[in-house]
């Protein structure tokens, strides 16, 4: 069938959706009434028009600025750097955090062409002075990318007098040791914290 296949083929380019499950995406469309189909459909193709990049952050919004950088209750000398916008959903749900964001919109790699011109880095300079931060929280992730971004960063903001720290590496709550690989281990050593 035609479409069944066109169907499959367009799902298994999402992410982390092979031929299976994309096999049973469609046959459960199949099988759903028209009116999910129909929704589910208007909801993707109206998606675009309606979620715009914040002015602000650079995170995902339908209003500009978005919640976040229109809370007038954040610590706006707080500011916490990640590499997408999906990674603040992911801060936003601890409660823990109540400063600003900037998104950098992806992480220096020179095997996929990346450099730091591609990224928002000069933005980032702008809007630490702009709203006087005080501390900027390097929240990459701990692979060779995000790490080497993390460093370059560290080194363009050496001068700048603002407090640069980076997220916690090591265990997960409720994790074995036995069950950990070597580079969270050392990295657990390495960033182990006083009693």
């Amino acid at each position: 069938m035609k479409s069944l296949d066109a169907l499959v083929s367009r799902l298994t380019k999402l992410p982390g959706i092979g031929r299976k499950s994309a096999l049973r995406i469609a046959y459960h469309l199949l099988r759903a009434d028209s009116s999910f189909s129909a929704a589910l459909a208007e909801s993707i193709a109206g998606l675009r028009g309606r979620v715009k990049t914040c002015s602000g952050c650079g995170s995902y919004t339908e209003e500009d600025p978005c919640p976040v950088c229109a809370d007038p209750s954040r610590d706006r000398g707080l500011m916490c750097v990640v590499e997408q916008p999906q990674d603040i959903e992911a801060l936003e749900s601890t409660g823990e955090y109540r400063g600003v964001y900037h998104v950098l919109g992806g992480v220096i790699s020179p095997l996929e062409g990346v450099g730091p011109q591609d990224l928002s880095m000069g933005r980032l300079l702008d809007r630490t002075k702009a709203l006087h931060t005080r501390e900027l929280i390097l929240a990459t992730n701990p692979t060779v990318e995000g790490d080497t971004t993390a460093l370059y960063l560290v080194k363009l903001l050496e001068n700048s007098g603002l407090k640069v720290s980076r997220l916690a590496l090591g265990l997960p709550v409720g994790g074995d040791l036995e069950y950990a690989d070597r580079l969270t281990l050392a990295r657990s050593l390495r960033g182990r914290t006083p009693y």
